[in-house]
């Protein structure tokens, strides 16, 4: 990182003086630094400009996942699931995110029962009572990222799979209590992965959270089978998705030859996710979408 004078303009584009902007945050960095720890790089620090228009953003991807839960029923497509996105998120003037990226077909992934994630909508999967679905949502509006998601159940679901899905829920906020300024993303990742560990489940290993906001996936990489202490500091204007995905079998996934997207779990045991957007903040975090 180059070192700025004190009157020079700040590198987070506030368009403060580096001495009123983040000249102590830097310091207090750079000590971390030298003792060893993984520090954020510069370009995923937010300011506050930019976590606005991310907010705004977010207003999108909330709306749709509100509609599909007032919508979402037993005999209705994945097809019509990708319409539902794809007309809501344009109606308020955004982009559906997943949409040809990295040539993904549609505008939103579906995922049901043993699907992980990034299950493709088709008009010849109907989602069909006692079935546990996942709405993954992710939005653009004006360059700025949004990303979160829902668990559906429908209609008479096993209790099985309700426990599996609100333990899944509950595991979110286990590991919101570890989002701290200063903290590690190791610390948030082992209380995920324990608390699922002690209710019975696994964590899935190779796929995880992710930094976003000026792109729709940034550093970091975000571990829920992490150590407490490790991984990346979490600081002021970082953010990142908090998105464990957790079987009720064994941890171990496979991805469709066929499509190279669609994650399923080895075993074919069931699968749960739920996902949200997360600013860490001055005292703690403040929760973008969900």
């Amino acid at each position: 990182m180059r070192k700025l004078g004190r009157n020079e303009p700040c590198w987070c584009g506030s368009g403060k003086k580096y001495k009123h902007c983040h000249l102590a945050f830097d310091s207090k960095l750079e000590g971390y630094f030298y003792q060893g720890a993984e520090v954020p790089p510069r370009e995923i620090i937010k300011n506050q400009e930019q976590i606005d228009k991310i907010k705004e953003s977010a207003k999108i991807n909330i709306a749709v996942l509100d509609y599909v839960a007032e919508h979402i029923h037993a005999g209705v497509s994945t097809a019509e699931i990708d319409k539902w996105v794809y007309d809501v998120t344009t109606k308020m003037g955004g982009i559906p995110a997943p949409l040809n990226y990295q040539g993904f077909p549609k505008s939103v992934c579906t995922s049901i029962n043993n699907v992980v994630c990034h299950g493709i909508p088709s008009p010849d999967e109907i989602v069909k009572d006692g079935d546990i679905i996942n709405v993954d949502a992710s939005t653009i509006l004006n360059g700025y990222f949004s990303d979160s998601s829902r668990m559906f159940c429908i209609g008479d679901v096993s209790p099985e799979k309700k426990r599996l899905v609100e333990v899944t829920k509950q595991s979110l906020q286990v590991g919101l209590e570890q989002v701290k300024p200063w903290g590690f993303l190791g610390d948030m990742g082992q209380a995920v992965n324990d608390f699922a560990m002690e209710n019975g489940y696994s964590v899935v290993r190779e796929i995880g959270g992710h930094g976003i906001g000026l792109e729709f996936h940034e550093e970091p990489w975000v571990s829920y089978v992490s150590k407490r202490g490790t991984e990346m500091m979490m600081v002021p204007g970082m953010i990142f998705t908090i998105e464990p995905m957790i079987n009720m079998g064994k941890a171990d996934v496979f991805t469709d030859e066929k499509n190279g997207w669609t994650v399923y779990t080895s075993d074919g045991k069931p699968s749960a996710q739920w996902e949200i957007q997360v600013l860490v903040t001055e005292d703690g975090y403040e929760i973008i979408s969900y």
